[in-house]
């Protein structure tokens, strides 16, 4: 192994709330640094020794390729009868959204690689007003999704205005009419403190034509905490907007309803539907005036009620749909041109999804919509204007983004449109298994493999536990390509995740985040008790705050995996909350500004347990340049630390990506990305990427034992 590019070490030692805290390489967070780029421009030169010459590659390259060419199609969005919906075909780059019309034509409304042929630029999110005459969308350029927001005329597909910028997060609740919209908006840079740029958001009034800097109208968000985010929405008939409010991504919210034809648009008399309370509510209006109340509150699995939207204080609510006992209500939908009008309500038992059907007015559970598999669904839509027909999203590990249409009259569901790509998926069989974690708590994680597949194999452990996300079966070409050279996929359905609710959630965040990395330690044991795989052949993967996890579980357990992908991950808990958006986050982990919480911090804080002689698994940490929500810095500084203390010859590694950011990325960026992660895991594991005949001979040949 050539021997790691040099990084001074510094003696820089802080007494925090009574923690001798040590940081050597503190140096490496200034990205700008002219030795920080000396050091990285060294791990990239040994990333590409290492890596560029490893078996199997380009055959991998090209399967990944061939697997992503299935493309995607996103469900219909519609508007009297125009329709709006995204995809992506074999040779796209990112999905384009297109409109139908009533005539039929399809067209295409915002296509990034026409705005930027190079690819850096994505569709960050799009709404069309009420009529479908006018669209709002939002745009990225080099990963740094700060959003650019811009209307268009649908009609004839010109700019109606635009850029308003600073507009990252903000979602647009338009008025009947097109002609204004609600939405969200930071405060300008020389406005807040230094340091502060990516806070401080306001909810404005704007008026299609006119200059956001200088006549858009505060609503609401002043003198309140600078990391809230706001959420607008408008009825369909332009009556009732709702103004949500949440700290950071803390689980909670507060909500407000405004009747707009009794109070002006410019200052709308918000009435408090809840305030101060630990759950998170949302509200819509629907077409028979009734107060659809979608809740946490006194059910952590959530539960659907109603109201009046004129009093929708928490003592008025009826339940409409109960919480269920074992599954999390995640969507409902409104089918009303029937004799019998019913509700749609999607869930997820134990991370499968499923549809029921119900009265519309009494709840009464009338029976269930046909999937075609154990898989996930998207959003179920419905038509604002009315109707007997609903649209969802649906995937599983064999099946790509496709969109299935349920007909409430005939009770039948069908798909309606599949991805455009024809692609050949191999065979794979997933099971979901359920393992004691260390305190007790059952826990479940799905695994996938070849049908037949014995033995121990090269296996890939992923998790996430955080922020309240459910991972569920879903299309992938890693996990396929994986699967199909024989190695075994695993996903664990960890606490601090929503798989099971919010108080799944909770058991896994603050000072309860140790839980997080016991479940998947325990999944891995699991794995090798079971006889899947061994611990030599064991590789672990996770990114962002799945980054974390696995940055933890390398430093906990090291002689447990063989190797790791770490991407995008927080590691340096002391400081987190100094860099991107780590003030929002200070609800899911904890402050090291309060004595206690940083004693959460630094009791699992990778970074600053990495220790000098252990034997560390063979590490990947994967960064993006332009990434504006986990910095940087903390892989770098990680890397530096291992690549120190590590006793074993297995490699650790840099990879860092200029333009792109934490989402979403051009499809062939995305196969270098898999291409150069898999082929690292299946080095280290020793999974035979190279297909019968090639005379290149696999294995891996950085592997110690080698």
């Amino acid at each position: 192994m050539t021997p790691y590019p040099p990084a001074r070490r510094e003696d820089i030692v802080e007494e925090i709330h009574g923690h001798r805290v040590t940081d050597p390489y503190r140096w490496l967070e200034d990205a700008d640094d002219e030795a920080t780029r000396r050091w990285l421009a060294a791990q990239d030169e040994l990333f590409h020794k290492v890596t560029d010459v490893l078996p199997g590659r380009e055959a991998l390259r090209r399967r990944l390729a061939e697997l992503l060419g299935a493309g995607s199609v996103g469900s219909p969005v519609w508007r009297d009868g125009r329709r709006f919906f995204t995809r992506r075909t074999a040779g796209q780059e990112h999905p384009v959204l297109y409109t139908v019309g009533a005539d039929g034509a399809e067209r295409a409304l915002v296509d990034p690689m026409a705005l930027d042929p190079a690819g850096t630029t994505t569709l960050d999110g799009w709404r069309p007003d009420k009529e479908g005459r006018r669209l709002a969308y939002k745009v990225s350029t080099g990963g740094d999704e700060e959003s650019l927001l811009y209307v268009m005329d649908i009609a004839t597909g010109e700019r109606v205005e635009g850029p308003i910028d600073r507009a990252r997060d903000s979602s647009v609740a338009w008025l009947p009419g097109g002609e204004a919209y609600y939405y969200v908006r930071r405060l300008p840079a020389g406005d807040v403190p230094d340091g502060e740029e990516q806070y401080h958001r306001r909810v404005y009034l704007h008026r299609v034509g006119t200059d956001p800097d200088t006549d858009d109208v505060l609503i609401f968000g002043e003198g309140r905490d600078k990391t809230d985010y706001y959420g607008v929405g408008v009825s369909r008939d332009g009556r009732w907007l709702t103004l949500s409010s949440s700290q950071g991504t803390s689980p909670r919210n507060d909500l407000w309803i405004a009747d707009l034809s009794a109070s002006p648009l410019e200052r709308p008399a918000l009435r408090v539907v809840q305030e101060g309370v630990d759950a998170e509510t949302g509200l819509y209006v629907g077409r028979d005036g009734r107060a659809y109340v979608f809740t946490d509150r006194d059910a952590p699995r959530s539960r659907l009620c109603v109201t009046d939207p004129s009093d929708p204080s928490y003592e008025t609510w009826r339940d409409l749909i109960p919480e269920d006992p074992e599954a999390v209500l995640s969507d409902f939908a409104i089918l009303d041109d029937l004799d019998r009008p019913v509700l749609l309500a999607g869930w997820t038992r134990h991370a499968i999804s499923e549809i029921t059907v119900h009265d519309l007015e009494t709840g009464e559970r009338i029976g269930a919509v046909p999937l075609p598999g154990l898989g996930s669904i998207g959003g179920i839509i419905e038509r604002p204007e009315g109707g007997h027909e609903a649209w969802f999203g649906y995937t599983d590990h064999v099946t790509p983004a496709s969109v299935l249409r349920y007909d409430a009259r005939t009770g039948e569901t069908t798909l309606w449109a599949s991805a455009p790509g024809t692609v050949d998926v191999p065979e794979i069989e997933t099971r979901q298994i359920s393992y004691a974690s260390a305190d007790g708590t059952q826990v479940r994680m799905l695994v996938a493999s070849r049908p037949g597949v014995s033995g121990p194999r090269p296996a890939i452990l992923y998790g996430y536990g955080g922020f309240n996300i459910s991972l569920t079966p879903a299309y992938s070409a890693s996990i396929l390509a994986w699967v199909e050279a024989g190695g075994v996929y695993a996903v664990a359905n960890l606490r601090g995740g929503s798989e099971e609710g919010e108080e799944w959630h909770r058991a896994g965040m603050r000072d309860r985040k140790r839980c997080v990395f016991d479940d998947f330690h325990a999944a891995a044991e699991k794995l090798i008790a079971d006889g899947l795989t061994t611990p030599s052949r064991l590789a672990i993967s996770g990114g962002s705050n799945g980054g974390l996890l696995v940055g933890a579980a390398l430093t906990q357990r090291p002689e447990l995996y063989r190797a790791v992908v770490c991407s995008a991950p927080l590691l340096d808990m002391v400081r987190y909350e100094r860099f991107g958006l780590g003030q929002t986050w200070n609800d899911e982990y904890g402050t090291a500004e309060d004595p206690e919480e940083f004693g959460w911090l630094i009791g699992y804080s990778p970074y600053h347990h990495v220790h000098a002689g252990t034997a560390y698994p063979a590490t990947l940490f994967t960064t993006f340049g332009s990434d504006t929500r986990v910095d940087p810095l903390h892989a770098r500084k990680m890397c530096a630390a291992l690549q120190h203390a590590t006793a074993s010859d297995a490699p650790v590694l840099l990879r860092d990506e200029a333009e792109v950011g934490h989402s979403a990325r051009s499809v062939s960026r995305s196969v270098d990305l898999m291409t150069d992660t898999l082929s690292f895991l299946a080095s280290q594991t020793g999974l035979d990427l190279v297909p019968d005949g090639d005379p290149v001979m696999s294995g891996g040949d950085i592997r110690p034992d080698k």
